[in-house]
This record gives C-alpha cells, sequence and structure tokens, in this order.
C-alpha cells in the first residue's frame, strides 16, 4: 500500500477535521443501541484518537 504524504497545511487540516468529530462520535457511542454499531464505533474512535496524537507530534 502506497503511504499518504501530506503538506503541513494538509497535516493541520486533518487535525482539526478529527478534532472536531472526535466528541461527535463519543455522543454517536453513547446513543446507539447495537452493540455491533457500537463496537464500530468505539475502534474509529482508538483509530482516530491515535492520528490524533501522531499528528500531534
Amino acid at each position: 500500500m502506497e503511504k499518504l504524504h501530506l503538506t503541513s497545511q494538509e497535516e493541520d487540516e486533518l487535525l482539526l477535521i478529527l478534532e472536531r468529530y472526535l466528541p461527535d462520535i463519543k455522543s454517536e457511542i453513547a446513543n446507539t443501541d447495537s452493540k455491533e454499531f457500537r463496537k464500530q464505533l468505539k475502534d474509529r474512535e482508538v483509530l482516530m484518537a491515535d492520528i490524533i496524537a501522531r499528528l500531534k507530534r
């Protein structure tokens, strides 16, 4: 798989997008009744948090 290379500006925008969506995904997790969908959302939340942390380095 080819790696994605981002400019500084693209990294900043991606970080902004992820940080803005993270609270929404937490709300979605709290409001879903489906265990399977909740697990998918939690997995996505972990992935997003990891990407945010890596972009901040």
